[in-house]
């Protein structure tokens, strides 16, 4: 009986570990969401963070989404669309394309003018809902989903190939917001006591070296901003004796 008894007791201790061990995954799940360059402002303001797409985002603040709506239809409110697909459209025949894709009349947009518009199927059936811009520097930027990013990217590069094939001049580049896609290498960095923050030396692309320049690092899993500085880091303050 009382090797049963300790049979159930060693049982029991470990039906009461498994849960701990099956916690550590999802764990370490959370701490591989991506960051957009807002998130410690959503989090200053109270936001609840939840998984979308790979990313977290607010999916409320501290006020109600009652709240939110009256401010927004009083005042004003900004969208972070740093999570999402974002692309440029270019060349000549960047209208065409756009136009045998959705459903907006890109052709009559101003310079700097959005609409909202949907991604179509041969059919004719909505795919996705997006925005296009079209821009003053000559190009057409699409902000779409980020949770239909691959299916909406896949789409839009299929249909450039067919065009670039029948010899339109019409190119695609996807924007991942330079914070996003410059992760530099990071060859040694440590904690600054006089400055009370982290520095560190790295490489990074020749176009994204010049000082002042916000980028993305990662940390232990973790994204973080960081700026690009001149060294040194601490301003030297001595004088020597002549």
């Amino acid at each position: 009986m009382q090797r049963a008894v300790n049979m159930v007791a060693q049982l029991g201790l470990r039906l009461q570990a498994l849960p701990l061990a099956l916690g550590r995954p999802l764990s370490c799940a959370q701490d591989v969401l991506r960051r957009t360059p807002l998130y410690d402002f959503h989090l200053a303001h109270g936001g609840k963070m939840v998984a979308f797409a790979g990313w977290s985002l607010p999916v409320q603040y501290r006020d109600s989404h009652v709240d939110s709506h009256l401010h927004t239809r009083r005042h004003c409110s900004l969208f972070d669309v740093s999570h999402m697909l974002q692309t440029k459209i270019l060349g000549c025949d960047r209208v065409k394309l756009m136009e045998s894709l959705v459903v907006g009349d890109i052709a009559e947009l101003r310079p700097n003018q959005g609409t909202l518009s949907l991604f179509t199927n041969e059919a004719g059936g909505i795919l996705d809902d997006l925005i296009v811009t079209s821009t003053s520097e000559g190009y057409l930027y699409v902000v779409s989903n980020a949770g239909c990013r691959d299916k909406d990217l896949a789409l839009m590069q299929d249909k450039v190939r067919e065009l670039q094939n029948e010899g339109s001049d019409v190119s695609l580049e996807v924007v991942d917001n330079a914070l996003l896609a410059l992760q530099g290498t990071v060859t040694s960095g440590c904690p600054s006591p006089c400055l009370k923050k982290n520095v560190a030396m790295g490489y990074v692309p020749y176009e994204y070296s010049r000082p002042g320049t916000p980028l993305l690092v990662e940390v232990r899993r973790k994204q973080q901003m960081a700026v690009v500085s001149k060294m040194p880091f601490v301003t030297t303050n001595y004088y020597t004796l002549k």
